[in-house]
């Protein structure tokens, strides 16, 4: 794996390692409702091959894992070893004998062409620079009559929380440069249907998945944004800083009465055919 000539990945491999510690808190239970509902759409069947691409801490593959049973075979890859040693232990505890978790990198998969039943990719595909290379490699993957399933943020993703965050920010930090959100590259229907008709899928099912993230105290704020990708932004902070920006942003949602986040994501689904 070589991550070293693409900063946008050394980037999610460092956040999403730091994140790890609390991804699977109540305050982010969107991962695992998006992954659940990923793997639901594409009916898996027993003993199917399951590759998920961008695994994190097991939200789509365990899912994947219980639908193909102990004849299947669950691959889950990802940047972050962090994270991949929370899905480790949980399926372990869950018995999902059937999942092997490795560390690497998208961009370079080197399985033969055809090789898994279905590809998954939740909230992973937009950490590429070029996403219709990556779409194709995804899609190359998949076997005839295969599915592959993309999933990605909707519309107004993490609002109002991701507004007010980046306000306290420029406030703590005013040479902080405007916060980069690579999933705003596919916040539209229009836009993921045409990535997967580049890779070569020319029929996708798009359904937009609403969800909201109630957050029970204002505190839960802050475990959203240390267990997502603007962690990245707090991590590049003297500490005494990230301490004032805490307080901040806890005090903001505190008086603007924020009391949820917009979750909602796109989930695509297309096959291949025979």
């Amino acid at each position: 794996m070589n991550m070293m000539q693409n900063p946008l990945r050394m980037k999610a491999a460092a956040t999403y390692d730091a994140a790890s510690d609390r991804f699977d808190a109540a305050p982010l239970g969107f991962w695992a409702r998006h992954g659940e509902r990923a793997v639901a759409r594409i009916r898996l069947k027993p003993r199917a091959w399951v590759l998920d691409v961008g695994c994190g801490t097991g939200a789509s593959a365990l899912p994947a894992a219980a639908a193909v049973g102990l004849d299947g075979q669950v691959i889950g890859i990802d940047v972050a070893e962090g994270m991949l040693a929370v899905a480790r232990v949980k399926a372990a505890a869950q018995g999902h004998y059937n999942t092997h978790f490795e560390q690497a990198d998208m961009t370079t998969l080197a399985y033969e062409e055809g090789t898994f039943d279905a590809v998954v990719s939740v909230f992973s595909i937009f950490f590429v620079p070029d996403m219709e290379r990556q779409a194709k490699a995804l899609w190359r993957l998949v076997r005839p009559g295969g599915q592959l399933a993309v999933t990605v943020w909707g519309p107004d993703a993490f609002q109002p929380l991701a507004v007010l965050f980046a306000e306290e920010l420029r406030r703590v930090q005013p040479e902080a440069r405007e916060p980069v959100r690579p999933w705003e590259r596919l916040t539209q229907p229009e836009n993921l249907r045409a990535l997967l008709r580049k890779a070569g899928a020319q029929e996708a099912a798009i359904e937009l998945a609403k969800d909201r993230q109630p957050l029970a105290r204002p505190e839960d704020a802050w475990t959203l944004i240390m267990g997502s990708g603007f962690r990245w932004e707090v991590e590049q902070l003297a500490v005494e800083k990230r301490a004032i920006l805490k307080d901040a942003v806890l005090r903001r949602v505190s008086e603007t009465g924020v009391d949820e986040v917009e979750t909602s994501a796109l989930h695509a689904v297309t096959r291949k055919p025979l």
